[in-house]
């Protein structure tokens, strides 16, 4: 038996952000706040972004803290999945199941 080795391409970036939306099928929209130097007078600014992410299991809801992964284009906006959820939300107006 020949011994094969897995070389890995390279590690693919993962980002935690909290979930902004959850109303698409399979689909929810991450919003992801970073700090950032301005170049010229050296003040930290926020810096936010919203990534579209696969939910294959809809587990995800609005409020939730989560880690997404970055893995291959699986439409023309969706270039992540999600990793796992951190902290979930108790209760979310407009989500209550009484």
């Amino acid at each position: 038996m020949s011994d094969v080795k897995q070389e890995k391409t390279g590690k693919r970036k993962e980002f935690v952000g909290i979930v902004k939306s959850d109303k698409m099928k399979k689909t929810i929209v991450v919003t992801v706040e970073r700090l950032v130097g301005h170049g010229q007078y050296t003040k930290i600014i926020k810096r936010k972004e919203n990534f579209k992410v696969h939910d294959e299991k809809n587990e995800a809801h609005i409020g939730d803290k989560v880690r997404i992964v970055e893995t291959r284009p699986m439409s023309k906006d969706k270039r992540w999945r999600l990793g796992e959820i951190i902290t979930k939300t108790k209760f979310v107006e407009g989500h209550n199941d009484i």
